[in-house]
């Protein structure tokens, strides 16, 4: 129970803090230590317990030249060797675009370590077609994703870029 406090139930805020899933993730994804905290259980062979659902990206830095990493949602498997990622924050995103500069990358997923890929970025057609699917597969898990989105870059979703990661197989 909140004392001395003011709680709005339509947008459950508590003294001008949006508590809302969505309000809650859009904070989680503007804090860097928090986004990048999985990338320590996968750099230390732990990405496992991420579950199936998550990935570490790891990609060259246009301008440095140097491995960089971020961890992501895999929104769909089209084939074993097929992950597709979705860049919630557009194509200003610096892995989308590191990966714009040179499509070559190592996934990790699951018990799946450093597993060499090339990235291919779907067109629009194709990435609204995999978004309407993620939208019907998991309607609960778009809403408050969108929302966290929307409310972190602050303006509505509508088109996201996705790119698919085509395994080479060989780690």
């Amino acid at each position: 129970m909140l004392t001395g406090a003011s709680v709005d139930e339509a947008t459950r805020t508590v003294k001008g803090v949006d508590l809302s899933l969505s309000g809650i993730g859009a904070r989680a994804l503007r804090a860097r230590w928090f986004v990048r905290a999985p990338i320590w259980l996968y750099r230390h062979g732990l990405g496992w317990l991420m579950g199936g659902r998550i990935l570490m990206l790891e990609h060259t830095g246009r301008s440095s030249g140097r491995p960089r990493y971020v961890c992501l949602e895999i929104v769909e498997r089209p084939a074993p060797d097929r992950l597709v990622i979705v860049s919630g924050f557009g194509e200003r995103a610096q892995w989308y675009r590191n990966l714009r500069a040179d499509p070559r990358c190592f996934v990790s997923t699951g018990r799946m370590r450093r597993a060499r890929a090339r990235a291919r970025f779907l067109s629009d057609v194709e990435a609204g077609e995999a978004l309407d699917r993620y939208r019907l597969a998991r309607p609960k898990d778009w809403e408050v994703l969108r929302g966290a989105i929307e409310k972190a870059v602050g303006h509505p979703v509508v088109d996201l870029p996705m790119v698919e990661l085509v395994l080479d197989g060989e780690p």
